[in-house]
């Protein structure tokens, strides 16, 4: 697909500057742009940009002074975005259901769902419209998968689960798994505790490959509306996660932790169980939270404390080693002095 510079700046709805007639036929990032690509930048890489082998440059509306061909516009990610999906059309697949995945007679089946080879789903499922299975993924019993979802391969969604609309569960996800449950004898035998509630993913939720969201002991797991879930994250039973929350690679949170609307974990955040975590913050990575949080803070650290904070104890920590030496030679000072009293 080729575009001239004019018809991308009307479609992303920006002001061109430049030659309208140059030819795009791809969007990509300023490391790969070629002759015919069109990139992005926001500072601090607009010079960077301006000196990359692109042929155009999306730019913010308040940007200056630049020889390429660009088109301004109020918000460059979004812009960018829009193009990759208009040079790299998603993938389509007909409607159908293969010969060789297995559905239960007893499934409810909306139109235009397309399953899969090997694909499963099991009795009493429910599988809403534009559904799309990939290979090996695996539907649970009374399960219910909303309109416009998309199971990618090996994605497990156990019994009694409930997915909402437009939901996207990227490979190797399970949803549903027991939760860790046990009691634990006074002779050290841990009992499993039954875990016989479910999983509840709501509207616009995109879970990443290889994550663990438990079922509840009893009630729902809960993750809200508009959610993103990066891979490799586990999220314990009874956990209620709010709505337009990031949660980043390899987090961690305790089951029955309740955190509100538009949290930002960072890569390895943890949490222990049984806390309420405020709408509106920030975690920066690996931060460790360890009791209830207010909202609309920023945290780093373990145990998190405000950022700023956690930055100049940073500073500090460098200066250890010099301190202790300064300190051991005073000490030995200060020894010489007492003998010489003595």
């Amino acid at each position: 697909m080729t575009k001239t510079l004019g018809e991308i700046a009307a479609l992303v709805g920006g002001r061109l500057a430049g030659n309208a007639a140059v030819l795009i036929s791809g969007a990509t990032n300023i490391e790969s742009a070629g002759a015919e690509d069109i990139t992005f930048a926001v500072e601090p890489h607009v010079s960077e940009a301006e000196a990359c082998g692109a042929a155009a440059v999306i730019l913010p509306d308040t940007a200056a002074d630049f020889s390429k061909p660009a088109v301004y516009v109020k918000d460059p990610r979004a812009a960018f975005a829009l193009l990759l999906e208009v040079f790299t059309p998603p993938l389509k697949f007909p409607p159908g259901i293969s010969d060789l995945a297995y559905i239960d007679p007893d499934v409810r089946i909306g139109q235009g769902v397309t399953v899969m080879p090997f694909a499963v789903v099991d009795a009493h499922a429910v599988l809403g419209n534009r559904v799309i299975l990939y290979p090996h993924t695996y539907v649970g019993q009374y399960a219910e998968i909303g309109d416009d979802t998309t199971l990618y391969s090996n994605v497990t969604v156990r019994e009694r689960c409930r997915l909402g609309q437009r939901v996207i569960v990227h490979s190797s996800t399970v949803i549903g798994a027991d939760g860790f449950g046990f009691t634990t004898s006074k002779e050290h035998v841990h009992t499993k505790v039954p875990q016989v509630g479910n999983v509840v993913i709501e509207d616009d939720v995109e879970i990443g490959a290889h994550v663990g969201i438990d079922r509840a002991t009893a009630g729902s797991t809960v993750i809200g509306h508009g959610t993103k879930v990066d891979n490799l994250v586990h999220i314990g039973h009874n956990c209620r996660i709010g709505a337009n929350n990031l949660i980043v690679a390899q987090t961690g949170i305790s089951g029955s932790t309740v955190v509100g609307d538009n949290v930002t974990f960072g890569g390895q955040v943890g949490t222990v169980g049984h806390i309420h975590i405020g709408g509106n913050s920030v975690y920066a990575a690996r931060s460790g939270i360890t009791n209830d949080m207010p909202e609309g803070v920023f945290c780093a650290g373990f145990p998190t404390q405000p950022h700023q904070e956690w930055l100049r104890t940073q500073v500090i920590l460098k200066k250890l080693p010099e301190l202790l030496k300064r300190v051991t030679e005073l000490e030995k000072k200060v020894a010489r002095y007492e003998g010489q009293e003595k």
